[in-house]
């Protein structure tokens, strides 16, 4: 007799052998995502690109280093450019159609990054600077008496 198929969210689910469970997440690439969030993180050095869905799940990510750019060229707005193409090239093929936008830093690579998902197709709700600002800061280094 063949066994049933436990329901998906039941506790059953959880105790699945490891074998099945990978078959599970072969299943999960399939999966369409309508809505995410985008978020880009433009440093003076490098530039990271990280697309989640609503919940800040990881579906893809891309930085400037990851596509080859190294040393200075890491920091350029073209290698930003590439890497933002590269992060969103997977998440439109699983037909992702809207997102937010999330940009963090002060780096040179912030509109190209931007100028990139723009052209990617992807319609844009909004895009909000999440770049931290000191409220008061640090406390500065004692007065250097010589």
């Amino acid at each position: 007799m063949a066994k049933p198929i436990p329901r998906v969210g039941s506790r059953r689910n959880r105790r699945l052998s490891s074998r099945r469970n990978r078959r599970l997440s072969s299943r999960k690439n399939g999966r369409r995502i309508p809505k995410g969030v985008i978020h880009v993180q433009a440093g003076f050095n490098n530039t990271i690109v990280t697309v989640t869905d609503v919940r800040g799940r990881v579906l893809s990510w891309a930085s400037a280093g990851t596509c080859g750019f190294r040393t200075a060229r890491k920091a350029t707005p073209f290698a930003a450019q590439t890497a933002a193409g590269n992060a969103l090239r997977k998440v439109v093929d699983r037909g992702m159609q809207r997102a937010e936008v999330m940009i963090k830093g002060p780096g040179l690579g912030r509109d190209a990054a931007l100028r990139a998902i723009h052209r990617s197709g992807i319609l844009l709700n909004f895009v909000r600077d999440v770049t931290p600002l000191p409220h008061n800061g640090c406390r500065p280094p004692k007065k250097r008496r010589v």
